[in-house]
């Protein structure tokens, strides 16, 4: 109250050619009497139902703009209409200039229990938090309400909401949301999903030294009561000792059955956090901030969670869902190129699977995604995340064995063998790996008489156009194919002895195969520049 919701909403509405509502008016006008009348006779309560309809039913009309009611945000069904058909505005003032403009005004009931000035400030402790959930936020203190309301028009004009994608899994699904600042507006997007504004973040020091004062400083804005826990970076933390420590590090920190984990990195930090929360209390709520290209087109997306063990990679672990991923894309810009490169992998193997057009996308805008575009790097997210969606969203478990999630695989039997090889030390990174092993299940595809040459060299030659190894000899390591099949055949997606393997009919048409016998492949292997 006070903050000029009426005399600006008025100049707005006039600016942009828009009737301009009051919801109070409105209420008065409903129930035939004030609002202090409806606060005297029927309570607060039951102002705050009529309210609610009213809001509703103007909302549900043509365009407008609309002032509401100081207490209405408050109100969860109110503000979860608001976010389904409108754009919200706060305008946000000290609570100083607020009690100087209200003072003396008999007509607003909540400020006739006592000294308006101290009801003011019990008010904003308990509704800024709330009010912070607004899409955008305009401070005014004392300029002139003309050039206020041309604040708004400026801060209408620049706001992108972020692109929201569906994961339909199960009785749990979420959204997937891609955009610039997302970061500092955790808070406001995480509010409506997560049943606690409590939460523990867990970082790796690298990533926490550039994001994790933005990512804290958005959750407190929004009410949040948020603690952090740091791992050291690398996929050394990716192990089962670390799992068991970073439990007992949770534990201490008593977190309720309510309180969410947010995993704030890479791959390694989204794996790790996702695990410790599907198992602390027997399960807590998830949220994915992925900061790598590679982490919001793949790992964040579709509730795999796990660590490595001393046989192999990711062979310890839990399906466990988030409620949410925020992949705030400003992160990209502080990747070095190689990181980006890895990440760019898992596109074209979204592509490579299933769907073409994506990959007639990628060789016309990859060097972009890789080159820092922001509009291509937003672009590619969403369409990986919307392929994996529809993969994920059909086969939440990986229980269809021939098709379905298992086809995420394209590239990561031999890419989970080559890391393995090198030891998780950083030398190889997964994505980079996963890029190998797309261009060596093109060409074993080809060498089966399943796709045309001209196809493998296709899928070849754009690997290398953006910098990423499509074969072996390029690793200037030795290799031997006995030890790389070895690794193969201690990969979880073996069954029953045979090695599973996903190979191409043609771009955009995956499949699985257990008809490559292990020698065929160590041979394979040998041709491509393995030694025995």
């Amino acid at each position: 109250m006070g903050a000029g919701k009426t005399s600006i909403g008025k100049r707005l509405a006039a600016r942009l050619g828009l009737p301009f509502r009051d919801a109070d008016s409105e209420i008065e006008v409903a129930a035939g009497c004030t609002v202090a009348e409806i606060f005297a006779r029927f309570g607060e309560a039951e102002f705050r139902e009529g309210e609610r309809r009213v809001i509703a039913r103007l909302l549900a009309g043509p365009p407008m703009v609309l002032a509401t009611g100081g207490g209405a945000w408050m109100d969860a069904q109110t503000r979860a209409s608001v976010r389904a058909s409108a754009v919200s505005v706060w305008l946000r003032a000290p609570v100083e200039e607020l009690a100087r403009r209200v003072s003396g005004r008999s007509h607003r009931p909540l400020l006739n229990q006592g000294d308006p000035g101290e009801i003011l400030r019990g008010l904003a402790r308990v509704r800024h938090p709330v009010y912070a959930e607004a899409d955008i936020i305009v401070d005014c203190t004392e300029d002139p309400p003309d050039v206020t309301t041309q604040t708004v028009i400026d801060a209408l004009s620049a706001w992108e909401p972020p692109r929201r994608l569906r994961v339909q899994v199960g009785r749990a699904p979420y959204d997937v949301m891609v955009g610039g600042g997302l970061l500092a507006r955790a808070g406001a997007l995480l509010a409506p999903v997560l049943p606690q504004k409590r939460a523990i973040v867990i970082s790796d020091e690298t990533v926490a030294e550039i994001h994790l004062p933005r990512l804290m400083g958005g959750l407190a804005e929004a009410g949040f009561e948020a603690a952090s826990l740091l791992v050291p970076p690398g996929e050394t933390s990716k192990s089962l000792p670390s799992f068991i420590e970073l439990v007992e590090r949770v534990l201490a920190m008593r977190p309720e059955r309510r309180t969410a984990i947010v995993a704030l990195g890479g791959g390694v930090v989204g794996d790790l956090a996702g695990y410790t929360a599907a198992s602390v209390l027997r399960g807590l709520p998830f949220v994915q901030v992925p900061t790598t290209l590679l982490s919001q087109v793949d790992s964040s997306v579709g509730g795999k969670t796990g660590v490595n063990a001393s046989q192999g990679k990711n062979l310890v672990g839990a399906f466990w869902q988030p409620h949410a991923v925020l992949a705030d894309t400003d992160t990209l810009a502080t990747l070095p190129i190689r990181e980006l490169r890895a990440g760019y992998a898992e596109i074209v193997k979204s592509g490579l699977i299933g769907d073409a057009d994506l990959f007639s996308w990628c060789e016309a805008n990859g060097r972009d995604v890789i080159g820092g575009d922001p509009a291509a790097q937003a672009e590619a997210v969403i369409r990986t995340c919307a392929f994996k969606a529809r993969v994920v969203g059909d086969d939440e478990r990986e229980e269809k064995p021939n098709d379905g999630r298992a086809l995420l695989n394209l590239g990561h039997t031999f890419g989970h063998a080559l890391e393995a090889e090198f030891g998780f030390d950083g030398s190889l990174l997964h994505g980079e790996a996963v890029g190998i092993g797309c261009g060596l299940a093109a060409r074993l595809s080809a060498r089966l008489g399943l796709i045309g040459a001209e196809d493998a060299e296709r899928i070849g030659a754009h690997l290398d156009s953006c910098d990423l190894a499509s074969d072996l000899r390029r690793l200037n390591k030795r290799l031997s194919a006995g030890t790389l099949v070895r690794h193969m055949m201690r990969d979880k997606k073996t069954r029953d002895g045979a090695l599973t393997l996903v190979l191409l009919r043609g771009i955009g048409q995956a499949f699985t195969s257990r008809e490559t016998s292990p020698d065929d492949v160590a041979a394979f292997l040998r041709d491509e520049g393995c030694e025995a």
